[in-house]
């Protein structure tokens, strides 16, 4: 039986207390706006959107499901927040965005419904805020087409990311509400991979992401030490 019960309340109610602000560029989610093209077109030089059907999971007020749909794909978004799915299915509307739509669901549950029926499966910035994120791994494995692309995104576990995403990103420069993230949820990408092995997703490439607070500036590079991406392939 699929696990459909991989989540946290608190967690939830946290991204719920804030959904009215996700399409706020500069609220708590500025962060979210910032990094997207960059997350968004290296996704799509790994795997070109147009014409395939993705699925966004936790994808929160529909940030990324929005432009992947605007690439041309045809985009379902799902996530447990029902108060951030409904911002998102708003914007939807009132941006006039074809293409993209939206579902209360867990991974687990949907990998149960629809197995294999997605080219492109992403995950950015949820795996930290599971109970299990090996169940979401696996979830995200039996949603993706054999060939097709999954990619992942979290935060590495050591002093130097506690320093720079915990501290430094929630307390010092306040880019983040407090407490958004818990020390002990971060992921070494060690274990990422491993999850991955286990579900016969084979590691493509890695990126990190950093920040510099005097330019307020995001960028990639293969420094994965704290925020960091995983691009995968199904066997």
């Amino acid at each position: 039986m699929p696990i459909t019960n991989n989540f946290d309340p608190a967690e939830l109610a946290k991204f719920s207390d804030l959904a009215h602000r996700w399409w706020d560029t500069e609220s708590e989610f500025r962060p979210l706006h910032q990094i997207n093209p960059l997350r968004l077109d290296w996704i799509e030089s790994l795997h070109p959107l147009k014409g395939q059907r993705v699925l966004d999971v936790g994808c929160g007020g529909g940030i990324l499901s929005d432009s992947m749909a605007r690439k041309g794909a045809q985009v379902l978004g799902i996530d447990l927040a029902s108060k951030a799915l409904k911002v998102a299915q708003l914007h939807a509307l009132e941006a006039q965005t074809e293409g993209v739509s939206y579902q209360e669901i867990s991974a687990e549950a949907l990998a149960a419904e629809q197995p294999g029926s997605f080219d492109v499966v992403t995950c950015m910035e949820m795996l930290e805020h599971v109970p299990d994120p090996s169940s979401v791994v696996r979830a995200c494995a039996a949603l993706v087409k054999p060939g097709g692309h999954v990619f992942f995104s979290t935060i590495n576990r050591n002093v130097k990311a506690f320093l720079l995403a915990i501290v430094g990103a929630e307390y010092v420069l306040q880019l983040l509400p407090r407490g958004t993230h818990e020390y002990a949820k971060l992921i070494k990408p060690s274990e990422l991979a491993g999850f991955c092995r286990s579900t016969g997703l084979d590691l493509q490439q890695t990126r990190g992401m950093h920040y510099n607070p005097l330019s307020r500036r995001y960028w990639l590079d293969a420094d994965t030490s704290v925020n960091y991406m995983f691009a995968t392939t199904k066997s």
